[in-house]
């Protein structure tokens, strides 16, 4: 009778399904991961959303909203962009280009600034803007220079109001109340007054060109940008979003972040883990193969068996992962909107492209992996084969090998590189440690078995029978132990990383906060304080020193060789002397001396090692609206990440951010009740408090990804325990046959769970450590910090899951054994 591995491949998955569930388990969550992360990825290359602000313009011309830095060049030529804190203008002269442009009709100048009034809140445009946006009198007239149209409760025409600028409060006479649609308080002025009050003259938000009748939109795009040459970017449908700053380009790149870079090494953990998977249950069969080959199956027929029980499980396996990893995404993107990291207009984007991946990544998997487990058992002779299917083969692959000690040796490399560089680049060089070092276990997994089997079987020699004989199965079976180790190597190291990496920076910047507030009061507006308040402040009695501080952040070139980017780093703006800025805040001075003078800087030390500049070098950075400047670096300080990376004059800010009304107030001295006046008044500890709530979401953040990968990797490290212990039926029986009693079976496989849950453990602590300390050090200058009960719950996890999966089919397995018996 003609052999048809066809049929023997669906009768093996048919009336064995037992042996396929873990390979099934395995690909389906690779499927899963490779699903969520890559819709994440394409929402975030696709994402976008409708304009709220012109949505009644058709065409708009505005500024990039990112920054561009080039480096390299011809072939090696490389540019990135990073979106802007604030808004970047255009020039008010590009308004008259834009309306001379064949089928427009008028181009309106656009701002948007906040000002003050009575205590409240007021959002102030140029008349022009209601072109666009709608807006139409209940009462009065267009303004002219000196008055106002207000859309407030209360408002009267031919009033006089008081508003407050950034500048300090002027006088305007009430020429007109408009309906807000928003019912919020908002001013308009004549557009050129508005462009003045703004604080940035000469400068605009964007243009709103509007057209002709019977113009299309895209026809007077082409024709606008044709009239402002480079001087703006032009807009039409949800495009014009972009124009309306940057948080669009924010969402964008933490979900291409989240997809592209954490998608890729969690994609490459699923995939390597699921290969382990399917070696394992390949070798699992190895009885059945050599039996083939004894009874005169040829090679080709074996891994035409091998190819054809992947291709029935795994398109299955991976279209079953295709919903939950959907389910995933969806919640992922969910919280990421609730915590606002993404605008409320943003969907998530589901096609056939992810999907399909997903499905071709657990095929093509299965397939490779089912390929390499198949050459020995395919290639070998009968004999050979019925040998090795009863006593584990020693040597490890030539192929293996090498590569296996290549990336241990590279990530030794990389740790002693990380460990004598700061910054930015310890950090960068840390992430490839724990990636090499995870490969060389991965790939020396039978070796590094057997040395832990080694090791820790040396006390388990004296507790006993059972513990004697796990001991022994572990170093006989090196490979069956190494399936087991290999996925809790990598829950341990990825979520220790993830998790004890926030932790350490959480815990540095809590301490240089409290260290580094010697404030007695500090009073803070999310809006922004008035322009006099700092004023009032130092003129309190018993206060001794003020500062008002205006919070932004500013891009910094960091990186080294070609291999360099800009970085967000925070900043503070100082309004009041050094010496009255050195009595409330201890920075940490650690070379230069402190000043604020114009054109002048003080930089976090660590964030100057990772841009290699020092004192008296000009730092080369884009402030927040993406203007270029570079100021003399005068000083740097230890205390950056608890309190600003960047310090300088507020005046050199100002016109660089929307709002530049200093949102704190610094005083030391006084009381309490005299401040309260001025804003909320907060003490140093509440202070602190409140800042840590600044970083929820990188923690939030970092725990979900920890989340992500250490339980995909728990699971299957539970799939892999169960696979084995299901697959030694026959041992265990055997062990019954011979006189040993149900407990100490038992007992023998509660300590191969543990001593493979310990070496586990401690590989993957070992791992983590060599990648936190390089890069904590370069981060923040000290060591991780790992909190106790956190690791511990890491440690009972792992021997949790470790022992129950291991007992429980254990207990199934010794059950069946007994009802055969009887």
């Amino acid at each position: 009778m003609a052999y048809r591995p066809n049929g023997l491949a669906r009768a093996a998955v048919r009336f064995k399904p037992a042996a396929f569930a873990g390979t099934f388990v395995a690909l389906m969550m690779a499927s899963l991961i490779v699903a969520a992360c890559g819709i994440l990825l394409e929402t975030g290359l696709r994402a976008s959303m409708p304009s709220t602000r012109y949505a009644g313009a058709p065409v708009v011309a505005a500024a990039d909203q990112a920054a561009h830095f080039t480096t390299g060049s011809g072939e090696d030529r490389s540019d990135t962009a990073t979106p802007l804190p604030d808004r970047a203008r255009v020039a008010d002269s590009l308004v008259a280009r834009a309306a001379s442009a064949p089928g427009a009709r008028t181009a309106v100048p656009d701002v948007t600034f906040p000002l003050h009034s009575g205590g409240k809140d007021v959002t102030a445009h140029g008349w022009g803007s209601t072109a666009f946006t709608g807006e139409k009198l209940t009462a009065g007239r267009a303004p002219h220079p000196g008055e106002v149209v207000l859309a407030a409760p209360g408002a009267a025409v031919g009033e006089r109001t008081t508003l407050t600028t950034a500048e300090g409060p002027r006088d305007f006479r009430v020429s007109g109340t408009v309906r807000s649609a928003q019912g919020a308080s908002t001013a308009w002025f004549a557009d050129t007054e508005a462009i003045r009050l703004s604080g940035h003259p000469g400068r605009v938000d964007a243009i709103a060109v509007l057209p002709k009748q019977g113009v299309s939109a895209e026809t007077l795009k082409a024709r606008v940008a044709h009239a402002v040459g480079g001087g703006a970017e032009v807009h039409t449908g949800d495009g014009r979003s972009a124009a309306e700053g940057s948080e669009l380009a924010y969402a964008k790149e933490m979900l291409t972040g989240l997809g592209g870079s954490f998608g890729g090494i969690a994609a490459l953990t699923a995939v390597f883990t699921a290969a382990g998977t399917v070696a394992l249950s390949v070798g699992q069969r190895a009885r059945e193969y050599a039996l083939l080959r004894a009874i005169g199956t040829t090679p080709r027929q074996i891994r035409r068996t091998i190819a054809t029980e992947t291709l029935l499980v795994a398109p299955l396996a991976g279209a079953v992962g295709l919903l939950p990893g959907i389910a995933l995404a969806r919640w992922w993107f969910g919280q990421l909107k609730e915590k606002g990291a993404i605008p409320g207009a943003v969907d998530l984007s589901v096609s056939f492209i992810p999907l399909v991946a997903a499905v071709g990544v657990a095929v093509l998997t299965a397939l490779g992996a089912g390929y390499l487990a198949a050459r020995r058992p395919s290639r070998i002779k009968p004999g050979q084969a019925l040998t090795e299917a009863s006593v584990e083969r020693v040597p490890l692959g030539w192929i293996r090998t090498p590569l296996g000690v290549a990336a241990a040796a590279g990530g030794g490399v990389f740790a002693g590189f990380a460990a004598h560089n700061t910054g930015e680049d310890a950090a960068n060089a840390a992430l490839g440690v724990v990636m090499l070092f995870m490969l060389a276990v991965a790939l020396l997994g039978p070796l590094v078995a057997r040395g832990c089997a080694a090791l820790f079987g040396l006390p388990l020699r004296g507790a006993g029978a059972p513990a004697s004989l796990a001991a022994a199965n572990s170093r006989t079976n090196a490979r069956r132990l190494a399936s087991a180790i290999t996925p809790i190597v990598l829950a341990m190291a990825f979520s220790s990383v993830l998790v004890f990496m926030h932790t350490s920076e959480d815990r540095v910047a809590a301490d240089q906060q409290r260290a580094g507030i010697t404030a007695d009061h500090i009073v803070t507006s999310e809006t922004g304080l008035a322009p006099d308040a700092v004023g009032k402040a130092a003129g309190t009695d018993g206060v001794t020193s003020a500062v008002g501080l205006l919070k932004t952040s500013l891009l910094v070139p960091v990186g080294s060789g070609g291999d360099r980017w800009l970085e967000s780093a925070s900043a503070q703006g100082v309004t009041g002397t050094a010496a009255d800025l050195r009595a409330v805040q201890d920075l940490k001075i650690e070379t230069g001396t402190l000043r604020l003078d114009r054109g002048e800087i003080a930089v976090d030390s660590r964030l100057a090692d990772s841009a290699h500049v020092t004192t008296g070098d000009r730092l080369d950075v884009r402030l927040p609206d993406g203007t270029k400047a570079a100021p003399k670096i005068v000083a740097t300080y230890g205390r950056g990440l608890g309190l600003s990376q960047v310090t300088m004059p507020t005046a050199d800010l100002k016109g660089h951010v929307t709002s530049s009304f200093a949102t704190e107030i610094w005083a030391k001295g006084g009381s309490a009740q005299a401040l309260s006046g001025l804003g909320t008044l907060t003490d140093p500890d509440g202070y602190a408090t409140a800042r840590s709530l600044d970083r929820e979401l990188n923690a939030w953040a970092n725990t979900t990804m920890a989340a992500v990968l250490g339980g995909f990797a728990a699971i299957a490290a539970v799939n892999t325990l169960v696979m084995t212990v299901l697959d030694r039926r026959r041992e265990l029986g055997t062990l019954r046959l011979i006189g040993s009693t149900r407990r100490q079976v038992m007992r023998m496989v509660r300590w191969e769970a543990l001593l493979v849950a310990c070496a586990g453990i401690v590989i993957g602590s070992a791992i983590a450590l060599a990648t936190l300390v390089p890069m904590m050090n370069g981060l923040t200058g000290q060591g991780p910090y790992i909190p106790p009960l956190v690791y511990g719950s890491f440690v009972a996890a792992v021997l949790g899951l470790g022992l129950a999966a291991t007992t429980l089919p254990a207990r199934a397995a010794l059950g069946s054994v007994r009802r055969v018996r009887s």
